[in-house]
């Protein structure tokens, strides 16, 4: 037994070292389904679950020995419980996942897949319209949904707008508006995607029989409205209107085809929800399809990172909860690779073992599958550590390098027609900027505008200084510049003995031409290489840096002036000074009141007695 933990018994439970209230509430719980929620010492909800038995689940936390398991940490942090009681445990279910959802807590698993999905609404209006959205406005509007692919709700509303000709003008349809003509047809109407009913000319009654179909249609329950298709048919060619005929035979075989294209398997399944799982050591997968008349209308799989060691029937459970709540589902019957420990006596879980049901279950563990591998991919991919080693092993192998350029720093001059000359040097470390390496210059030996002598004084102080300090050099230096830049910086090189012991290059801006000492000839990378992008994040990243620090030096030089040489008042003074007043002109003339409430007294006398005399 841990030794760190105290145990005390009462009424049949064994429960840690807690406070006479917590045991008391323990106690007293309910021994009916609910949900519970666990508080910390500064009232934060830290756990939500939901129970079969309130008063046997919480009590449970309490009675067993959990090691030194995160269910440990979390039952010795629990200060306060909270429950509600509900009818059954799909209500739990569904309650304890909107709770997870509003306050996140710190111990319960995380969804990793909380995007805003798109709707279908059928607007609720004369005339609906019909349309997507990802806001649900609570008017009475009909919403079908939400969609995981957006693909799928696309090919829906275009399958509804070859049928039916349905309007997508936001004019307010109702019967004195049309009656008084304060609309007129637009160009759908002319090109056939609309009857007019914004003038008269297609009467309501007939355009809510279409959108009573395509809410058929958006369910899933084609076959019905291909059956009314049919009579219809039948009827225009009795009455010999074969034109009409031949536009309902049209429809009929847009809808055949698109239901041809979306049945996996029998027909005769009919409004079913198929999950499946599949877990590891810190996630779980659960996949879900929405299967009306055999053809499979929604599907989706979800990512669950695991917390508290949980079992495969809790994380069924809560994908469950999820997943349903979620796509608004009302199934009565659920596919299920294991009965989960669920009791509803509205819901029915089947686990198959042949036939079609059994293949629908097959295709969602196949799909939960493909969402695992996936994910892993695009975990490797975006993994910081394997994708600077990817690339910089890339840029080894194309610069020739006889190491990994781990160190890599990047220098440019900045000067406008010689004044103000500076120099930058950027620094980076596995493939990523460290900032708190950058080095700023000011160019001391060099007069006039002489880039190529910059780089030499530059590169010299840079590796001198180093040297000195018997701080780590870089494997790489790339020098912002052509074959005249490269040259000068490798005079400071030899003369520093580092010739042979750091690979140096200059890259040319226009064609992107990558200079080697002693070569005339230039290497040019692919466009799309990782190794050239590097370079040229490098070089743009030097030039921002370096460009940054002349404007400030040449804003230090253009506010120069008579206020600088005022002996007490420094740099941030002046600028004070020119914000508030604008100019020089305008400082003189100041009052000491003016000037004491833009800067401190002191200054301001000395500003206005310098002034004055």
């Amino acid at each position: 037994m841990n030794e760190l933990l105290q145990y005390v018994d009462f009424e049949g439970y064994i429960c840690r070292n807690m406070s006479k209230d917590l045991k008391q509430l323990i106690r007293s719980l309910p021994q009916k389904p609910g949900v519970y929620q666990f508080l910390n010492k500064n009232g934060l909800i830290i756990y939500v679950g939901k129970a079969k038995n309130l008063k046997k689940r919480v009590s449970s936390y309490f009675s067993k020995n959990h090691g030194r398991s995160k269910t440990a940490v979390l039952v010795q942090l629990i200060a306060d419980i909270k429950t509600i009681v509900v009818d059954s445990e799909i209500e739990a279910l569904l309650l304890e996942n909107s709770l997870i959802k509003k306050y996140q807590p710190k111990y319960n698993i995380m969804l990793k897949d909380d995007k805003t999905y798109p709707w279908i609404c059928v607007k609720n209006e004369r005339f609906p319209r019909i349309f997507s959205t990802r806001n649900i406005v609570k008017d009475g509007s009909d919403y079908f949904g939400p969609y995981a692919s957006v693909r799928m709700m696309n090919t829906i509303l275009e399958l509804i707008r070859q049928l039916y000709q349905i309007r997508n003008c936001n004019y307010n349809l109702s019967e004195e508006n049309i009656k008084d003509g304060k609309f007129k047809v637009c160009l759908e109407y002319h090109i056939g995607n609309c009857k007019g009913p914004c003038e008269g000319l297609q009467d309501e009654e007939e355009y809510m029989l279409d959108t009573q179909q395509i809410k058929s249609i958006i369910r899933g329950n084609i076959n019905g409205v291909t059956k009314h298709l049919k009579v219809l048919k039948r009827e225009y060619a009795d009455q010999l209107e074969f034109e009409k005929a031949q536009l309902v035979k049209e429809k009929i075989e847009l809808l055949e085809n698109y239901q041809s294209k979306s049945v996996v398997v029998s027909p005769t399944i009919n409004d079913v929800d198929v999950f499946s799982i599949l877990s590891d050591e810190k996630y779980a997968y659960v996949n879900y399809l929405k299967v009306v008349n055999g053809a499979i209308i929604q599907g989706h799989t979800i990512e669950l990172k695991k917390k508290l060691d949980e079992t495969d029937d809790e994380l069924l459970q809560i994908g469950i909860g999820e997943l349903r709540m979620r796509f608004d589902s009302q199934s009565k019957e659920v596919i299920v690779p294991f009965k989960p420990e669920l009791d509803d006596e509205h819901i029915r879980f089947l686990v198959p073992q042949r036939g079609d049901k059994k293949k629908l279950l097959e295709l969602s563990e196949r799909n939960a599958k493909y969402f695992r591998l996936e994910r892993n991919k695009q975990k490797a991919n975006v993994s910081p550590t394997k994708h600077a080693d990817r690339i910089l092993d890339r840029l080894q192998k194309d610069l020739r390098m006889p190491e990994r350029p781990v160190h890599i720093e990047c220098f440019d001059n900045s000067n406008i027609q010689g004044s103000n000359p500076v120099a930058a040097c950027v620094v980076f470390k596995d493939a990523k900027p460290s900032k708190r390496d950058y080095r700023h210059f000011n160019i001391k030996t060099v007069e006039g505008p002489n880039d190529f002598a910059s780089m030499e004084e530059v590169i010299h102080r840079r590796y001198k200084r180093l040297l000195e300090e018997n701080q780590s050099l870089p494997q790489l230096i790339i020098i912002d510049g052509g074959k005249g830049q490269l040259s000068s910086a490798l005079k400071s090189i030899d003369e520093l003995g580092l010739r042979g012991k750091i690979t140096i290059i200059g890259i040319a801006k226009k064609l992107e031409e990558i200079y080697f000492p002693n070569d005339s000839i230039p290497l040019y990378l692919d466009k799309k290489s990782e190794s050239l992008k590097l370079i040229q994040y490098l070089r743009n990243e030097a030039h921002r840096f370096g460009i940054t620090h002349h404007r400030n030096q040449r804003s230090k030089d253009a506010i120069k002036s008579e206020l600088s040489e005022i002996e007490g008042i420094g740099f941030k003074t002046t600028q004070q000074l020119l914000w508030k007043f604008k100019s020089v002109a305008r400082i003189k003339k100041a009052s000491l009141e003016e000037l004491e409430s833009t800067i401190s007294k002191k200054r301001a006398k000395i500003v206005f007695e310098h002034f004055q005399a």
